[in-house]
């Protein structure tokens, strides 16, 4: 048996990773339940075994120095990536100190916003991130058992297309949505007001724990503000904000037959009309509904936790003049039907990026297409259950463009041109309001496998479906469930990426396809 350095990728790759992602789980699982029951000193008992748990903190590494979107932003020691050798060496790191963890200062950031002011994105260091990863594995199914159903932001297992059907559901023409409002309501600065007591009440963690979050939150506040704010950039950032916030959807609810509500109503006859993904939230009114009493009473359960309502952005629009939500337009036409088309504003950026591709001179048109493919691909995945004819939505003048530009080129003629054309902007098919919604308040962590595994398989199409499908749902490679969580990559079996027949393509997780493809012997 040949031994190897711990300083090799061999033996990065060669560690249990199915074992460590089955052990997490299942502690994972059992803290969910404890919670659900009402047993909060068995959840904060399991949660210290999940901080303990070498498994845990192996896949927090991963998860911080390979998968994230973010992985190569360097924090404030610049360092933008770990090799293998310092990999290990931060699992030392983690088992010594998880419990007494000081956190570094954050590498500031600032990035553009749409109305002229910009936003601080405060990057922790690689190290803290890997520790805010692991206590995001310990907190996360514990509060998934407390939160709404109407939440959809920054949660396992739902997204945006879940919160854009609801409000079908809620404005189409079955539920009479030509008479309905909507208010717009948006939080000022949420993330930057969230006071740091409001966090700590509500959090469900052992008391080790939860000192560590406050150095955390410490660690980004604002010198004005000294008691306030979660650091956007923080890996645990978002699921610290929907703690604060969670609750806000049953602010305002009503009896379905206009009865008072009691202690005695069952849950099932009581409609909570919001919708929230993140800090974003529409809440959909009746034509008796009182808009300004709603707001009143969402402004003091916002006060109590440090944030305010902005009076500039919130409005109520009637849903017959539409109104933007997630990057999307809404409206329900003169007819009561219901539409739903990507935003201007979400347009307009989509196309901007295009532009500077193609404009680019950079590139030829071979480079242009490769980096415009997966951009195009992503837009018109995000907008796949919008409605997607006419001549704005389906990029027509925008092709027509680009053809113009790839036919310039000496090098190719009308054929390849198309060829290329057709290259930079797959075609995505599109279903308008034919999403399904995830159920009630399912999560991950309720243990329903096969649920969540087919469920996550009709998030991709085309050969990537075809091969979830064949594969039964599973990773062609470790055989484990596809869950919400890591993306799915289509494995090329022979390296050929020209060969798209069936039995040479797998549908794996992203870990998994970077193991295959990891080169041997280097750090």
């Amino acid at each position: 048996m040949i031994r190897h350095s711990s300083t090799t990728s061999e033996s990065w790759k060669d560690l249990p990773w199915k074992k460590f992602r089955i052990n997490l789980f299942r502690l994972q699982r059992r803290v969910y339940k404890a919670v659900q029951v009402g047993d909060m000193r068995k959840a904060r008992s399991l949660q210290k075994l999940i901080l303990k748990s070498k498994a845990a903190r192996m896949l927090a590494i991963r998860q911080v120095t390979q998968l994230n979107a973010g992985k190569k932003t360097a924090g404030i020691d610049g360092k933008a990536s770990l090799n293998f050798e310092e990999r290990f060496s931060l699992e030392k790191l983690l088992k010594l100190n998880y419990s007494n963890w000081h956190h570094n200062k954050l590498r500031e950031i600032p990035i553009p916003k749409k109305d002229g002011k910009t936003r601080i994105l405060k990057v922790p260091t690689i190290a803290d991130r890997a520790w805010q990863c692991l206590v995001k594995y310990a907190l996360e199914p514990a509060h998934e058992a407390t939160f709404h159903a109407k939440s959809y932001g920054f949660r396992p297992g739902r997204s945006a297309h879940d919160a854009q059907k609801m409000l079908f559901l809620n404005l189409n023409s079955k539920m009479n949505g030509i008479e309905k409002r909507v208010i717009e309501l948006d939080i000022e600065k949420c993330f930057d007001r969230i006071n740091h007591t409001t966090i700590m009440n509500n959090l469900i963690a052992p008391k080790g724990l939860k000192i560590g979050i406050l150095r955390c939150l410490k660690a980004g506040i604002h010198p004005n503000f000294p008691e306030q704010g979660t650091p956007q950039g923080g890996v645990v950032s978002p699921l610290l904000a929907n703690i604060a916030l969670n609750g806000i959807e049953s602010v305002f609810r009503y009896h379905e037959h206009g009865y008072q509500i009691t202690d005695k109503t069952p849950s099932s006859s009581i409609i909570e009309p919001s919708i929230r993904y993140a800090d974003d939230m529409v809440i959909i009114l009746r034509p008796r509904d009182n808009a300004q009493e709603i707001l009143e009473k969402i402004s003091q359960f916002l006060a109590e936790r440090g944030m305010n309502v902005s009076e500039k952005k919130t409005k109520t629009t009637a849903s017959t003049d539409g109104f933007d939500f997630l990057g999307w337009h809404f409206k329900v036409q003169s007819n009561g039907k219901f539409r739903c088309v990507p935003s201007v504003d979400n347009f307009k950026a989509f196309r901007q990026k295009v532009k500077h591709i193609v404009n680019n001179s950079n590139y030829g048109s071979k480079g242009k297409a490769e980096k415009l493919a997966p951009l195009v691909r992503g837009w018109r995945n995000y907008h796949r259950f919008c409605k997607m004819d006419g001549t704005r939505n389906s990029l027509y003048f925008i092709q027509k463009r680009t053809y113009k530009v790839f036919n310039k080129e000496a090098k190719n003629n009308r054929h390849s041109s198309k060829t290329l054309l057709n290259e930079a902007f797959p075609a995505v098919p599109y279903s308008e309001n034919k999403h399904v919604n995830v159920q009630g308040t399912k999560t991950p962590f309720d243990g329903d496998i096969t649920y969540w595994s087919e469920r996550n398989s009709k998030l991709y199409d085309g050969a990537t479906s075809k091969a979830l499908k064949k594969q039964n749902h599973a990773c062609g490679y470790c055989g484990m469930k596809m869950l919400p969580g890591e993306t799915a990559h289509l494995h090329h079996v022979d390296g050929n990426h020209q060969n798209w027949k069936a039995k040479n393509l797998l549908a794996i997780h992203e870990s998994c396809h970077d193991y295959i493809h990891m080169s041997k012997g280097k750090p």
